[in-house]
């Protein structure tokens, strides 16, 4: 059999197919759209040519990793988030849901799936529509039947009830998992800003964030939990991506956390993400989209 192109429902299978898009392609180089860099959560403004080095330092590592890289296409319409392209869209093994992100400036990113799907010969499921909210940030594959999502600020009650009522023709159950109030509705926190799943029976987490029923939940489906060292929350020690095979993508600059993970007997690769993903706020996770896993 050739390769897939496109599924879903494993966040740990061999990772052969993923979208990204460049920061050049986000317009981290125009400065109209930079001046509003703080106005997103951004730290500081980002400076363009260290992101873009940073960025294709984590395209090098998936295609060595045996992945195929597609580029999501530059537009106008799409502000700095658009880097972080994990959050419009969810993968399937029916195609993919375009999201409606809870942050209203990154609305525009669900079209720009839309198109690529076009040109990928990837089919569309379906897409959430107001008043819901999803960002796919909060949605994480327990297993291939089981999709948690996070219900907080970026994905509210509404959006959940629509991925429920397009997933469950399918056969897939849609569980919901309480976020914290964290800094309040204007910080960046996901469901994946708590946990990634690194095998099937393997989390990275920030335990203390997560509510006690995620916990339970988590442990009653027998995961086991590797904890984040806590002076490494504030640079994403907990934004972790599997490229399947106990082979992992993390920021360089949290060695305490990866070391846990080695330690644990997972191949830790890494990049530098001061300014493409701390700064922003997003980690190896959140740039990427998977499309395909074998």
């Amino acid at each position: 059999m050739g390769l897939a192109l496109f599924n879903g429902h494993s966040m740990v299978g061999d990772l052969k197919r993923v979208l990204v898009c460049p920061p050049l392609h986000a317009g981290w180089d125009d400065p109209v759209r930079v001046a509003k860099s703080q106005e997103l959560g951004f730290h500081h403004a980002p400076i363009f040519s260290t992101a873009q080095e940073q960025h294709a330092d984590l395209c090098r590592v998936l295609r060595d990793a045996g992945a195929i890289v597609e580029i999501l296409p530059a537009s106008s319409q799409l502000s700095l988030d658009a880097a972080y392209a994990h959050d419009a869209s969810l993968a399937t093994d029916f195609g993919l849901i375009l999201m409606r992100p809870g942050k209203k400036n990154r609305i525009p990113e669900g079209e720009a799936h839309r198109a690529f799907c076009r040109t990928a010969e990837i089919p569309v499921l379906g897409e959430i529509t107001a008043p819901g909210t999803t960002e796919a940030g909060d949605m994480v594959w327990l297993d291939s039947k089981t999709l948690l999502i996070g219900l907080g600020y970026r994905t509210n009650a509404s959006g959940i009830a629509q991925m429920r009522a397009l997933l469950q023709p399918h056969g897939i159950e849609v569980l919901q998992a309480p976020l914290p109030y964290g800094a309040g509705p204007s910080e960046c926190l996901h469901l994946m800003s708590l946990m990634s799943v690194l095998d099937e029976q393997t989390m990275v987490v920030d335990l203390p964030w997560l509510a006690v029923e995620t916990v339970e939940l988590l442990r009653s489906r027998g995961f086991r939990f590797i904890e984040i060292d806590a002076t490494e929350r504030a640079t994403l020690a907990c934004n972790v991506l599997s490229l399947g095979s106990k082979r992992l993508v993390a920021l360089r600059e949290n060695p305490k956390t990866n070391a846990r993970l080695q330690a644990a007997g997972f191949d830790v690769r890494t990049f530098p993400g001061s300014e493409v993903c701390i700064n922003g706020s997003g980690g190896p996770t959140c740039l990427t989209r998977p499309l395909a896993r074998a």
